[in-house]
């Protein structure tokens, strides 16, 4: 995974009372707020005896060890411990942090590249117009297959099909195309029957959701793992994805996918929306509707093992239209900033990096 880059490290929220320790890129660090609530991120271990901060305390801006009481600064420098002098302990490693559009951003990687300049921009987390709610999953699996998952939707046919799937998504053809680093795939459906989760939303905006709508899906993935998708259903007949607001409902799927390990993720998902955006119950039914889309999938317990083939064949590509996107997103391809540069990574090409290192989605576990 590449490291000189901004990943979503947590919610304001989780660090509110107490130190939080999260393993980002393969690096153990403990997120809090600091002096006048600015948030901090060090290394999570405590010169003195190498216990985990995170299991201390916040004591006025200052991160206190729960072991022996050492009291560390912002800046990685041991401030005082009880009964001890410490000038002669090191110091230890600080992450550059950022808050912003609701989240805790943090950078593993060279810190002079840290420009955070280069943070996604989410032109829906700064507007009243529009409502955000949103979760987080542990996902035991390799980061670029999430990224597979959401830039080819037409899984949602058979491993949705109560909330979300349909058959047209699967019959629809998918368009995709490149705009710098930014890859994007879409797929429009006309006269469709909208499934279980879009009746919800066509009903959260006072219209029927008995009717034939016109569907969308446009996928934009972001290196290094951020995939935004666009989504929605207007009656069939009043314009599709150009209509006007009173005939349909529309959001973005907001996937941030975070790296713990090679083998492991942290996964932030939820939905923008722009109608009736002040209706917290809303907000709260379809933040539940979509979480129970992943709850209820059967492959959140299931093995995706590598394939099996004979010692030194080549992989079988996948050539199908609709995986192009999810394809052309894989990191490692030319256009995404850091080719070859992931932790233990050998350069792959785009067209072989979802034959390697396949793990399991064995554990799906829901932090609230």
């Amino acid at each position: 995974y590449p490291k000189n880059a901004w990943y979503v490290a947590c919610t304001p929220s989780e660090i509110d009372d107490k130190p939080l320790g999260r393993t980002i890129c393969g690096e153990r660090i403990v997120f809090y707020r600091g002096p006048e609530g600015q948030v901090a991120a060090v290394e999570d271990f405590c010169p003195h005896r190498g216990a985990p901060l995170s299991l201390g305390k916040v004591v006025e801006g200052q991160l206190v060890c729960g072991y022996h009481g050492l009291t560390m600064g912002c800046d990685g420098k041991p401030v005082a411990m009880p009964g001890q002098r410490v000038r002669g302990f090191p110091a230890i490693q600080t992450f550059p942090v950022m808050e912003c559009y609701g989240f805790i951003w943090v950078w593993t990687g060279d810190r002079a590249l840290a420009d955070p300049a280069k943070i996604h921009h989410l032109h829906w987390a700064e507007s009243p117009e529009w409502a955000y709610g949103g979760g987080l999953y542990h996902v035991k699996c390799d980061y670029r297959l999430m990224i597979d998952n959401l830039m080819d939707l037409t899984h949602e046919t058979y491993v949705h099909a109560s909330s979300i799937g349909q058959k047209e998504i699967d019959e629809a053809p998918p368009k995709t195309k490149t705009e710098g680093d930014t890859v994007i795939t879409s797929r429009f459906m006309e006269n469709v029957m909208p499934p279980p989760f879009w009746q919800l939303a066509l009903r959260g905006n006072h219209l029927a959701d008995d009717v034939p709508v016109d569907r969308w899906q446009i996928c934009r993935f972001s290196p290094p793992s951020h995939v935004m998708i666009e989504v929605g259903v207007a009656h069939a007949g009043k314009g599709g994805y150009d209509a006007e607001p009173q005939f349909k409902v529309s959001s973005v799927v907001v996937d941030f996918i975070t790296p713990e390990t090679e083998t492991s993720i942290w996964y932030f998902w939820g939905m923008a929306r722009n109608f009736n955006p002040k209706d917290k119950a809303l907000t709260a039914s379809i933040r539940d509707g979509q979480g129970k889309i992943f709850r209820g999938s059967p492959y959140a317990g299931v093995a995706a093992r590598k394939p099996a083939r004979a010692p030194g064949a080549k992989p079988v590509e996948p050539q199908h239209r609709r995986r192009r996107g999810s394809v052309a997103a894989r990191p490692g391809a030319a256009h995404c900033p850091g080719a070859g540069s992931h932790n233990g990574g050998d350069g792959d090409q785009p067209l072989t990096l979802a034959h390697r290192n396949l793990q399991a989605w064995d554990t799906l576990r829901e932090y609230e």
